[in-house]
């Protein structure tokens, strides 16, 4: 299954003011870049948002969000958050927003 267009061309408009920010093909999907760090990207029709370990327990309780696990090796501090959870742009500007606030925190690669 190929990655959303519908959810990539979300976040690209989200996305297109911010600086700094590369899309690049990822984990068999599109991933947003900041300074060389994931920081949003889809795969299939979910949304990967990369929050930090400080955020992920409390992100995991909320509805449709689960691991990143794409490898049956989860990645702490990697959500995906199915598409009921993203509906609307205020919800996926929530995780944008909790995305950036972290990888922001990051050094550059």
């Amino acid at each position: 299954m190929p990655s959303s267009e519908v959810l990539t061309g979300r976040l690209r408009d989200l996305l297109a003011t911010r600086l700094g920010i590369v899309e690049k093909r990822m984990f068999g999907g599109i991933a947003f870049l900041l300074r060389g760090n994931l920081l949003v990207g889809v795969w299939h029709d979910s949304l990967i948002a990369r929050i930090g370990i400080d955020a992920y327990t409390q992100a995991l309780e909320q509805p449709h969000v689960r691991e990143f696990d794409i490898t049956g090796r989860p990645m702490k501090g990697w959500v995906m958050i199915d598409p009921a959870g993203i509906r609307t742009e205020r919800q996926l500007q929530r995780w944008v927003e909790a995305a950036h606030e972290f990888v922001q925190t990051l050094p550059p690669k």
